[in-house]
Parts: C-alpha cells; structure tokens; sequence
C-alpha cells in the first residue's frame, strides 16, 4: 500500500505574489452537486427521524452537514490535482487550472472540516459530531488517498463516505444511530456503483490516462457491465424496503417499486449493448436516470412525511 502523490506540474505551482483564485474556485471545490445530494439525503434522515428539535438547531446541523460535504470535495480537489489535470472532465477545476495554490485548497478543506464537526457537536450532539468527523475522514484519506488509486473497487468501498450523510441527520436529531437510518445508507450505497460506473463507461479514457484503476480500466468494458447488472438487480428490491419496513408509505411503495424496475430495465439495456454509439448511450442514460433514481426515492419519502397523508 502507498500514499505517493506524485503530482504533474501545475500552473500554480509556480503562481507567485497574490491568490488567483476567485469566490467561484472556492464554490467550486464545495462540489456544489454532490452537496446537493448530501444535503437532501441528510435532510430526509433528519425528517424521518422521531425526535422534536428546534428549528434552528436543525437548521445548523443540516448547515453543518452541508459543509462537511463541501470540506470533503475541497480535500479531495487538493490531492488529487495530478490527476484532474489529466482529465477533461476534472482539468478545468481550480487547481490544475492554476487559479489555486494547493496549499489554499488544503487549508480551505480542513478549516471548514473542523469548523462543521465542531459546530454540529455545539448544535446537536458529539455522536453526529463523531459521524461527520469520520465521514470526512473516510472520503478525504480511506477513498481518495487510498482506495481511489489502488483498487478497482475503490467506488464500491469508498461510496460508503456519501452513504452517511442520512445516518448523520438521523444522528443529529435523535444522538443515535437506527435501522431506518442504516436502510436509507444501504440504498445510496448499492446506488453509487452502478451510477459511477454507467459513467466510467462513457469516459473510460479519462481513468485510463489518469492511472486510476476505474473498473472498465482493470477488467473491462464487458465486467463492468456485469457489475451494473447485478448491483442493480440487488438495489431495486432494497429500494422497496422502507415501505416493507413501515417508514416509507403506499406512494413511497408504487414510487420505490416503478423507478427500480426502469433502473433495472436501463442496466440490463446497458448489459446487452455492448458497442458502437448505442453502448455509449446505454451507459449515459443509465447515469443521468440513476440520479433521478435516488431523487425520487427520497423525495417520496420527504413528502409523505412533511404531508402526513392519512392513510398513506
């Protein structure tokens, strides 16, 4: 196991006098989509959970999470400059575009990384302080110095960090951890493989000259399609647990069962289509319908709770 870094040469790094960087680089390295997602996901754990907290408290601890989040997607930026600038998809960012020293990136993420754990611990409790904490930890070190570079598996183990964020809302509101909450982990955790890899698939290169061991890079386009297929056909059924459960009402349960089955009917399309543009449009619609996979899901599980529908 290694931790070398050996990072290209970037234009920051021979940046001299006064940042670049402006508020936007800063807003970027937040990654404001995969806040969005922890934010929401967190959101509906803290809603689910049974428990009267203040609204403000709440609205802290949701803040707090948020920017754990972003402090994580800061961290992750700072390391792995060497090989966003090998990518199209990733080289714009502020790093390896040289709008931003490293050391910026580096000092952002843990200001905002200590900032969040420790206002989550005043605002709720020190076992949501303790999840954030390690949620942080895991995505920042155990996946992105880690895992990210030496394992194919790396998104499968690794998308454990952005599985947490319900069980910290749960957290926050209750100081405990419930099998409600843990569901809702499982479900974003089987999510995140096929989702990643459906994209891996469509830039495969991109991994490849970054030297990241992206599943389609290790084993193939054809295994990885394997996986998708079968990760999907464990996530669909898991999808419908929270209404199997009694958490998740009859709308969440038409809603659980119709968006598992077209995810399955896209993953097997993404299975048999294996060349020319068609597999490349497989894998692209597989990816862009995942995330309003896991959307719908919680947000069926958001209203019936805010609403209350009798009966429901």
């Amino acid at each position: 196991m290694s931790f070398a870094h050996d990072q290209i040469p970037l234009a920051a790094d021979a940046a001299t006098g006064p940042s670049r960087a402006e508020v936007r680089d800063f807003v970027t390295l937040l990654k404001p989509r995969v806040m969005s997602l922890v934010v929401f996901t967190a959101l509906v754990g803290m809603v689910l959970a049974p428990a009267d907290v203040h609204p403000v408290l709440a609205a802290i601890s949701l803040l707090c999470i948020a920017i754990g989040a972003g402090a994580s997607g800061a961290l992750n930026m700072w390391w792995d400059a060497d090989i966003d600038a090998k990518m199209t998809r990733t080289r714009g960012r502020p790093v390896p575009a040289g709008r931003m020293e490293p050391g910026e990136a580096l000092a952002f993420g843990m200001v905002l990384s200590c900032g969040s754990v420790l206002t989550l611990y005043l605002a709720a409790n020190w076992q949501a302080a303790a999840l954030l904490a390690f949620t942080i930890f895991f995505y920042a070190v155990i996946y992105t110095m880690w895992l990210k570079r030496w394992t194919a598996q790396n998104i499968v183990i690794g998308g454990a960090a952005g599985a947490f964020p319900p069980i910290v809302g749960w957290a926050a509101m209750t100081g405990s951890v419930s099998v409600e909450s843990i569901v809702l982990f499982l479900i974003i955790f089987f999510w995140t493989p096929p989702h990643f890899w459906a994209l891996a698939l469509v830039k495969p290169g991109d991994y490849e000259r970054a030297g990241v061991p992206m599943l389609p890079v290790v084993a193939g386009g054809d295994e990885t399609r394997r996986q998708i297929l079968i990760y999907s056909v464990l996530l669909a059924p898991l999808g419908v647990v929270p209404y199997v459960m009694g958490f998740g009402g009859l709308v969440y349960g038409v809603v659980s069962v119709a968006a598992g089955a077209l995810f399955l009917l896209l993953a097997m399309r993404v299975f048999r289509v294996r060349t020319g543009d068609a597999a490349v449009k497989a894998a692209r619609d597989l990816f862009a319908y995942s995330i309003l996979y896991l959307f719908v899901l919680f947000a069926a599980l958001l209203g019936e709770a805010v609403f209350a529908v009798p009966g429901v």
